[in-house]
């Protein structure tokens, strides 16, 4: 089942639902395909999906649900991927060099 919380969350001048689905990322991608979501708006295991497309997800059959509800069905689902937080990295490989670890992170152009 295909999920999405109240467009609550303001990022990049817009505000935002995340989309989930509570059985496989298959069934999401393919969702996000039919909305017309970009790849780009994937992140870990949700999509960023926009205001002005909330009701066309709802439309389209995702579940209106509160943000912790989201959430409560995408861990049980065992699809939760959590964001890895350099403490938790720098904890499990304590063989690198804690100044790799917390260096910023540069593009081929040279930008942070």
């Amino acid at each position: 089942m295909i999920l999405i919380d109240p467009p609550l969350w303001p990022a990049r001048g817009r505000v935002w639902s995340h989309m989930v689905s509570d059985v496989s990322y298959a069934e999401l991608h393919a969702f996000a395909e039919e909305l017309g979501m970009p790849p780009r708006a994937f992140d870990r295991d949700h999509y960023d999906v926009p205001s002005e497309l909330y009701q066309a997800a709802v439309a389209q059959g995702a579940v209106p649900v509160g943000c912790r509800e989201l959430l409560s069905r995408l861990t049980r689902a065992g699809l939760r991927r959590r964001k890895v937080v350099r403490e938790a990295l720098r904890a499990r490989t304590p063989s690198v060099d804690a100044s790799v670890v917390d260096a910023p992170v540069v593009d081929a152009s040279g930008v942070q």
